[in-house]
């Protein structure tokens, strides 16, 4: 009973610019805890990113193997294709072309 009539009064408190609740707790609870913890969180930090580039780099790799793969792909299935056309012209169509040199 009266949760959200306690959530409301505590959520005033800690915005209250007469209480400084939130300050209040930051200063007791929280940056204590931060500075006791502080080369735990860094090395936390520091393994992170390394992982992070690790990870940006494998999926990299798989996305540049997985695009070579389809342009590989779409190029053996489009080759049949390609030289039917060719074979379609005349050598009179090849010549109607103009040189471009």
């Amino acid at each position: 009973p009266f949760y959200y009539e306690m959530k409301m009064a505590f959520v005033i408190w800690l915005l209250s610019p007469y209480t400084r609740g939130a300050s209040l707790l930051y200063r007791k609870f929280v940056h204590p805890t931060l500075s006791r913890k502080e080369k735990e969180i860094d090395t936390c930090i520091i393994q992170a990113r390394e992982r992070s580039y690790e990870t940006v780099v494998r999926f990299g790799k798989r996305g540049l193997n997985m695009a070579a793969t389809a342009a590989i792909q779409a190029a053996t299935k489009s080759q049949g294709v390609l030289a039917g056309r060719l074979r379609s012209f005349s050598m009179q169509d090849l010549r109607s072309i103009p040189d471009e040199t």
